[in-house]
């Protein structure tokens, strides 16, 4: 197994390219990752049109309902006023434990600020922007500031607690800037807003996103930054995706089997006892949608995970073999169903999760707090653990499943930021992030999985996993793609054991509480043994400081 180093000295600034995402969804990635500190970080992304309001914004400054004109309204514990969000703007989020003189105090404030737009300026003179600079009394990045007519390229607004930054900046590269028109942009009267369009520079965003990753690498870290894209296509869906998603991988040969991969057929009495009842009872498991490897193993062993919300998916991932026809309305009898057959098998942990229900206005939400109820009332021994869909990301739908705490809440990542789109198109890399921070921030014990084979670096599982750990997540799981069927995404690699081994003791490094990683490790494996073992580990991680006191 390839010897470790010390991970807090290999590399320093943590650099992702997120896409498209709410800002609700950076929000609570934010929050998480602030909150554990374990290592620094850029978010960049774009958001979905909204007006965020700053600790001193005046309602006077927005003109307009939001919501008439397809934007949002969300309120943000960073200084300054009112300003916009949206595609065309990059948004950049540095996420930096700074050591300064005063601890963070006001100077240290003033210095790290001047980072920022010495980092904004800097990239828009190598784009062609000349006349460009400060204007002393307005924080951020100015065309023209010292002549007529000055115009706001770039906004900054930030949050310093203990020496910890949040927020960052938003540079306009080409928004519909008529969104600007219905507020008083920052509070700030006399002066307008531009961009980089604006200014007559035709460029793109991946383009200024390579050029802020190269300067913020250069300001921030004193080692060599790692950083993470999510797909950079544009958002577009096919009828099918599943047709896209194999015109998108190279055709290969189909790769045999190695010796690690096979599982012994062992469908021994209880293994038939289980399936009989699951059958009386008109439920179903994911242990036989999805093909498990494991379910000879874990129903001999008397464990299954429920299938709750009916067998049908509205989603359409490239290696699931859940059916994606209309899905039937909810049974309101199934969790009564469920919670009679946790208690016939005598189950001390029972696992419950659900296809994506993007049909149903919470996702599906109240039907498992519903199954949880009914687990709990007539099983009060027994701890439960639900693998949820992101329930599109909506903070009340997940508040339901949150408040019936559940001992495991479990939302499954899948896959690196490079492949999100291909393997899962109707999901989100932010959006899974946003949800395990979301479950953090209420108490709950978090996990997930990832499936390797699909075409990922095994550094790119290393950055998941640094993720993962810097969003407190508890559990995590990692296990090779088995092809379900011929229509799906093809077997790029068989991952051997020594890789799986190699993740396990990166995890434990990075202060992951339980990594359970082997080719055939599915989400559920050893879920009841994965719980217990976070009650005895804790691994508290020390990352370097940054600097900024005499910027």
């Amino acid at each position: 197994m390839t010897e470790l180093t010390d991970l807090s000295e290999e590399i320093e600034l943590q650099i992702r390219w997120l896409g498209k995402v709410r800002y609700r969804d950076a929000l609570a990635i934010q929050q998480t990752i602030n909150t554990f500190e374990r290592g620094n970080y850029l978010l960049l992304l774009e958001h979905h049109p909204v007006y965020t309001m700053g600790i001193r914004a005046s309602q006077e400054n927005l003109k307009i309902d939001p919501e008439t004109i397809g934007a949002e309204l969300e309120e943000a514990n960073r200084g300054g006023d009112i300003t916009f969000h949206g595609p065309g703007q990059l948004v950049g989020y540095p996420l930096l434990e700074l050591e300064g003189k005063r601890g963070g105090g006001m100077a240290d404030t003033a210095a790290y600020i001047q980072s920022i737009e010495s980092l904004l300026i800097e990239t828009c003179k190598e784009l062609g922007i000349q006349k460009i600079g400060r204007i002393k009394r307005y924080p951020g990045v100015w065309v023209n500031p010292d002549g007529p007519e000055p115009r706001k390229i770039a906004a900054i607004g930030v949050r310093l607690n203990k020496a910890r930054t949040m927020h960052g900046f938003a540079l306009n590269v080409n928004p519909n800037m008529t969104f600007y028109d219905h507020i008083i942009p920052c509070g700030i009267t006399e002066y307008g807003v531009t961009s980089l369009e604006r200014e007559g520079i035709n460029t793109t965003m991946k383009e200024v996103a390579d050029l802020i990753s190269e300067k913020a690498e250069k300001i921030w870290s004193q080692r060599k930054a790692s950083r993470a894209d999510v797909s950079w296509r544009d958002d577009t869906r096919t009828e099918n995706p599943l047709i896209q998603i194999n015109k998108d991988f190279e055709k290969i040969n189909e790769l045999q089997k190695p010796q690690w991969m096979k599982v012994k057929l062992a469908t021994g009495p209880e293994y038939r006892r289980l399936k009989q009842l699951m059958e009386e009872k008109n439920l179903v498991t994911v242990c036989e949608e999805a093909g498990c490897p494991n379910i000879f193993d874990c129903w001999n062993d008397g464990t299954a995970t429920f299938m709750i919300a009916g067998d049908r998916c509205t989603r359409a991932c490239g290696f699931c073999l859940v059916d994606t026809r209309k899905p039937n309305p909810l049974d309101p009898q199934e969790p009564k169903r469920v919670a009679s057959a946790v208690e016939e098998m005598g189950l001390r942990h029972a696992v419950v999760t659900s296809v994506a229900r993007d049909d149903l206005v919470d996702g599906g939400a109240e039907h498992f707090a519903t199954t949880v109820n009914e687990i709990r009332e007539i099983n009060p021994e027994t701890k439960i653990e639900v693998l949820i869909p992101d329930c599109k990301g909506d903070p009340e739908a997940l508040q339901i499943i949150f408040e019936t705490r559940p001992d495991v809440l479990n939302h499954n990542i899948e896959t690196v930021p490079r492949l999100q789109r291909k393997v899962r198109p109707s999901a989100s890399y932010a959006r899974s992030l946003a949800v395990l921070s979301r479950a953090k921030k209420a108490g709950l014990t978090t996990k997930t999985s990832l499936i390797v084979g699909l075409g990922e670096q095994e550094s790119e599982i290393d950055q998941c996993l640094r993720d993962l750990s810097a969003i407190g997540c508890d559990i995590v799981t990692i296990g090779q793609y088995l092809k379900p069927s011929p229509h799906h995404l093809p077997i790029k690699k068989w991952v051997t054991p020594d890789s799986f081994k190699r993740w396990e003791q990166i995890g434990k490094d990075l202060g992951i509480s339980h990594v359970e990683a082997s080719p055939l490790t599915r989400s559920s494996y050893h879920a009841r043994q994965a719980l217990e073992s976070t009650k005895s580990t804790s691994v508290d991680i020390k990352f370097p400081k940054l600097d900024f006191s005499d910027s």
